[in-house]
This record gives structure tokens, C-alpha cells and sequence, in this order.
């Protein structure tokens, strides 16, 4: 198979709107999708492996073409999608839509389309006489923490699939298929500071959560505005520097009446030279030896809660790895890049040793919005890509 026997683009978009019609936003199952792909893969003799979540509602999905004691090449997308709520579309955003060269639906670009693209070559793929194999890996939970790759991730590093161990991974991200060989890793961190309820007139005897909290946001803001000015630099992003922001910060619930409590929520997001972990601990060393001794002089009760609910690891893949030269190989480019956007591409590597980079078809820039849609160029340019791909197993 070749670029010029790429899958028929009316094939790709059938399943693309197959998989749209599945409202598989990140609070909902997305069971019914996936019982959909075992089927599909079932007709051409594939088998796969299901890895549920503790509830029981959802599942990662992992399969293999070609020979199983053989190294060779994963694909891998994730399934949900964001939430379309307070958005106005134009269609209905869970049944795809064709206007003017455009796929229309929620998932078409962020990121059905890259998945339509791999079952629509799967066909292929499986009459192929492939010396390498090509791994599918579908994931649930990506839009809120990259939760749902990781048991998979430690099943197949744990060999529990069957398969010789991958040589490497494409992520198919939307990158407009440009090879993407780095993203930020990122920490996102909520903090409760306890104060005590007081009547304002008797302020200076309790403890102000909002204005403790306040401290700290302006310590977080000390952060950022360091790393802004010395930090390391890595040139290929757009923002150059490891960041701190602060999204949210609440608390109180009158003027009259000191806050008892307030909460923060707030991020890191680093390049590879940069420790995110390091940048945690740091705030709370400031919490711990600064802020709160003097909040519990007045209550001993009070003090500040640190939880980091949601992490991934960044990508920072060497521009001269194999699969940064097959990737260009296949996508017919000499350039690479870097993009602010976080993937699962860097848990491949950390969790499975699996050197990894992005490349999937659409832009970045269409992703969550209402009308989200992805050219139909792109999804041949992305199907030609895997025709490559089918074809350089081969050999």
C-alpha cells in the first residue's frame, strides 16, 4: 500500500461519523464506541484487548496487526471529547456535518478524525504482508488528565499484551500534520487555606484565609515572573519558558465576616530543563515554613491543603530519533516543532519507554469550539500518511 491507494475518503468519513455520533464526552461512557471498534476490527480478524476503568463505564482499547514477536509502531488516539454545553453550533455537533469542504462535529478535529483515519486503513493494514506490526490504542479520559492511557500504558510495559515491545508511538494529536516532537509537562494543583469565622470588627484575632491565600498567590506570581526572566529557554515553543498561572481564586462570603476559608487553583506547565515537581514542593515549602506558623500562632487549627489532581509528563523526543526521521519520512517534511498544547505522547515515553511524537490531521486552533470541524484535506493528507505507514511495515 501506497499513498496513491491511501482509504477512500468516503470510507473515512463513515466512520468518522459513526464515532461522532457517540457522545462520548469525558463525563459520559464511552463503552458504546468502543464495542463499535471490536466489532469493526473483528470483521478483518483483529483481536483486542480491553483495559476498563474502576467503574466499569469505560475502557481503553488496545490492538495489534501483523506479526506479534516483531517490533513495530503504535497509532494512538484518545476518545472523548469536550463538553458542547453554552456553545452555539450552527448542526447538530453529535452527527457529523459536510459543508464546504468541512466535517463538522464535536471530536472531528480534537480527535475522531485521526481515529477515523486508522479504522479506515485497517483494512488494509490486515491484507498487508507486514514485517512490523501496527498497534491501535484508544484511550478514555484524555481531556481531563490523560487518565485512561495509563493502565494501558502499564499493561503493555508489563508485556501483558502479547507483543514484542513497540519500536515507537504516533500521537495524533491535531498538529496539521507537522512532526511534533515536544510539549510542556504539566502540574495542576488546588489549594484550601483554613482560616476561622469571625465578626470583621474582630479581624486581627482570627485567621483570613482570602488574605493568607492572597500571599500565596502573589508567591505562585514570584514564580511565574522568575521563570520568565531566568529561566531556561527552549526556542521551538511559542513561549519560550516554564509558566505559573493562577486560574481561580475564591473565598469569603461577606465583608462583615472574616473568611474562614478560600481555594486556588492554579498550573505549571514546563519544558524538559524545567522540574514541575520541584516547582510544587516549592510553594509549599513556603506554605509550610512561612504562612502557616503564623496562622497557627492565632489558630492552631488553620493551615493550607495542597492536592495535585491532575499531571502529565512532557515530550521532549531528540530531533534525530528514529521516529522523528520516519515520521518526517511518512508525512513527506524535513521541519519539526515544538506546541504548548499537552498530549499523552510523553506518558509512551515515561510509563513505557516508548519514544513518541505527535502528528495527527486538522488544527489545534478548532479544537473545543463550537462548530469544531477538519478539513477534508486533512483527513487525506492523514490517510495518505498511514498508507506510508502500511507500506514502509512491509519492507
Amino acid at each position: 500500500m501506497t499513498s496513491e491507494t491511501a482509504p477512500d475518503l468516503a470510507a473515512t468519513l463513515e466512520i468518522l461519523a459513526t464515532l461522532v455520533a457517540f457522545d462520548t464526552t469525558s463525563r459520559h461512557s464511552n463503552l458504546e464506541l468502543i464495542a463499535w471498534v471490536e466489532a469493526w476490527l473483528g470483521r478483518h480478524g483483529i483481536a483486542s484487548h480491553r483495559t476498563p476503568d474502576a467503574t466499569g463505564t469505560k475502557a481503553s482499547l488496545f490492538a495489534s496487526i501483523g506479526p506479534k514477536d516483531q517490533p513495530g509502531h503504535v497509532l494512538s488516539g484518545h476518545t472523548d471529547v469536550v463538553p458542547v454545553d453554552g456553545q452555539d453550533w450552527a448542526s447538530d455537533p453529535f452527527r457529523l456535518s459536510i459543508r464546504d469542504g468541512k466535517a463538522y462535529g464535536r471530536g472531528a478535529v480534537d480527535m475522531k478524525g485521526f481515529v477515523a483515519c486508522c479504522l479506515a486503513t485497517v483494512p488494509a493494514m490486515a491484507a498487508a504482508p507486514l514485517r512490523r506490526p501496527i498497534h491501535l490504542a484508544l484511550s478514555y479520559d484524555e481531556e481531563v488528565g490523560c487518565v485512561g492511557v495509563r493502565p494501558m500504558l502499564h499493561r503493555l510495559a508489563a508485556g501483558e499484551f502479547g507483543i514484542a515491545p513497540p519500536l515507537a508511538a504516533f500521537i495524533g494529536e491535531p498538529t496539521a500534520m507537522h512532526v511534533v516532537i515536544g510539549h510542556k509537562g504539566k502540574r495542576s494543583i488546588r489549594v484550601r487555606v483554613r482560616g476561622s469565622h469571625a465578626h470583621s470588627s474582630l479581624a486581627p484575632l482570627y485567621v483570613n484565609a482570602v488574605e493568607f491565600g492572597a500571599r500565596l498567590v502573589a508567591f505562585i506570581r514570584d514564580q511565574a515572573e522568575r521563570l520568565a526572566s531566568t529561566g531556561a529557554r527552549d526556542a521551538l515553543y511559542d513561549i519560550s519558558h516554564s509558566t505559573a498561572h493562577v486560574g481561580m481564586f475564591s473565598g469569603g462570603t461577606a465583608l462583615n465576616i472574616v473568611p474562614a476559608s478560600a481555594e486556588i487553583v492554579y498550573e505549571y506547565r514546563v519544558i524538559a530543563e524545567d522540574d514541575a515537581d520541584a516547582l510544587v514542593e516549592e510553594a509549599q515549602a513556603y506554605a509550610r515554613e512561612v504562612l502557616e506558623p503564623t496562622m497557627r500562632a492565632v489558630d492552631p487549627a488553620s493551615g493550607i491543603d495542597f492536592e495535585v489532581y491532575t499531571s502529565f509528563a512532557g515530550l521532549d523526543t531528540e530531533p534525530g530519533a528514529p521516529v522523528v526521521s520516519l515520521a518526517k519520512r511518512l508525512a513527506g517534511r524535513n521541519d519539526h516543532s515544538k506546541v504548548a498544547f499537552g498530549t499523552e505522547a510523553g506518558l509512551f515515553t515515561a510509563l513505557a519507554g516508548i519514544p513518541a511524537v505527535v502528528i495527527g490531521p486538522g488544527s489545534i486552533e478548532l479544537a473545543h469550539k463550537a462548530d469544531e470541524f477538519i478539513g477534508l484535506g486533512d483527513l487525506a493528507q492523514c490517510n495518505r500518511f498511514l498508507a506510508n505507514l502500511v507500506a514502509e511495515s512491509c519492507i
